[in-house]
């Protein structure tokens, strides 16, 4: 049995394995993906089912290994996504959030650099991502949402699937702490 301080998965992340980006270019990706979420499906609805922030926002939660930064960078997309979309402000920024932070934080205890693990977290928190945003617009906002399970699983399978050559795109952009 593992103590509490000990990795379950892999070996212990090193201090030195903390990735550092540009700020620009942290800022050019979270703009990228937005822009992409929200003018991209205009013409061509196939990639509405691409949730590109999240995928962003895991993806850099991951490799800052701090959970106050995952924190920020989920707020910073999930708000930046809110400002662009057509609801009501906060859903996307209170669920990225959230997102940025257990994601920051299981990359404390996983070693994140394996692409099978990266897979099944992408999958992981695409589902969490429509749980929650389904739970938060049927209950802060009293719409009727509906949760069609088989599809969010297949759309999360699809996520993390483009997930994993997005992350090595985003691999060849980063430089070592």
């Amino acid at each position: 049995m593992n103590e509490f301080g000990e990795p379950v998965l892999g070996r212990r992340p090193r201090k030195g394995r903390s990735t550092r980006y540009q700020p620009l270019v942290m800022l050019l990706v979270c703009l990228g993906a937005v822009l992409f979420q929200v003018y991209v499906p205009l013409f061509s609805q196939y990639f509405a089912y691409l949730e590109l922030p999240l995928l962003v926002t895991v993806y850099f939660a991951l490799t800052k290994r701090n959970p106050i930064a995952g924190l920020f960078i989920g707020c910073a997309v999930g708000l930046l996504q809110d400002s662009l979309a057509a609801h009501p402000i906060g859903l996307f920024g209170m669920v990225k959030t959230l997102i940025g932070y257990f994601a920051a934080s299981v990359s404390m205890r996983f070693d994140v650099d394996n692409p099978i693990l990266r897979a099944i977290l992408a999958f992981f928190f695409f589902t969490f991502h429509q749980a929650f945003l389904w739970l938060l617009t049927s209950a802060l906002l009293g719409q009727a949402a509906i949760l069609d399970l088989p599809q969010m699983f297949l759309l999360a399978g699809l996520n993390a699937a483009v997930a994993l050559p997005l992350f090595a795109v985003l691999d060849k952009m980063k430089e070592r702490a």
